[in-house]
């Protein structure tokens, strides 16, 4: 896929997708937009004006977690963690997204 243009997420995908990448480790906004970009091979692309609202839709659901954070002087970062909730959402809402992406795939075969 590489050369062709990165497509925005699909609208609620995103939530999924961070509670994905926060349940490897904890991580700054930056790193899990680039870590979405990266694991896509560069096809799917987030946005600060999606990322930050939906990091703020997830802690408000107590399903991250964040602090502030110095590393080596430089400036404080805001990193974000997976909750234990979250965990318990992430499992439930990819059993969710692979039971439509299977019923779409059937519907894109047969039809």
């Amino acid at each position: 896929m590489k050369g062709k243009p990165k497509k925005d997420l699909l609208q609620g995908t995103l939530d999924l997708l961070i509670l994905r990448i926060l349940s490897s480790g904890a991580l700054h906004g930056y790193g899990i937009a680039r870590r979405i970009e990266v694991i896509s091979e560069d096809v799917l692309k987030v946005q600060q004006g999606s990322l930050y609202p939906a990091l703020h839709r997830l802690e408000d659901r107590a399903l991250i977690r964040s602090k502030w954070e110095v590393q080596d002087g430089k400036r404080p970062m805001k990193v974000y963690t997976l909750s234990a909730a979250g965990r318990r959402a992430l499992q439930d809402e990819t059993e969710t997204w692979e039971s439509y992406a299977n019923a779409i795939n059937t519907i894109l075969r047969k039809a």
